[in-house]
């Protein structure tokens, strides 16, 4: 797949990026590929690997709580707080 100015103007629009204009045509190659390999990767037949799953089971547990108090040790030292809650001050309008 080309990349060309277009397409790297998108990439760099989506992921919020600003490629200076003397990086632009390596980054275009190692866009290039990248993809090229991808290809490649796509084209590979897997149809004779043996399949990824598996039969083990994992055991499960039952889920415990553990009160540790923590929560209500650091609580302690707060100068603002209700309902076991921090009271910060409003920081968006």
């Amino acid at each position: 797949m080309l990349i060309d100015d277009t397409l790297l103007a998108r990439l760099q629009k989506l992921g919020m990026i600003e490629i200076p204009s003397e990086k632009k045509e390596q980054i275009k190659a190692q866009l290039s590929e990248i993809l090229e390999f991808v290809q490649n990767l796509e084209s590979l037949s897997t149809t004779s690997l043996p399949s990824p799953t598996t039969t083990l089971k994992t055991p499960l547990r039952e889920d415990e709580v553990i009160y540790n108090g923590i929560g209500r040790d650091i609580l302690e030292n707060a100068p603002l707080k209700e309902d076991g809650f921090f009271i910060v001050p409003k920081i968006i309008e």
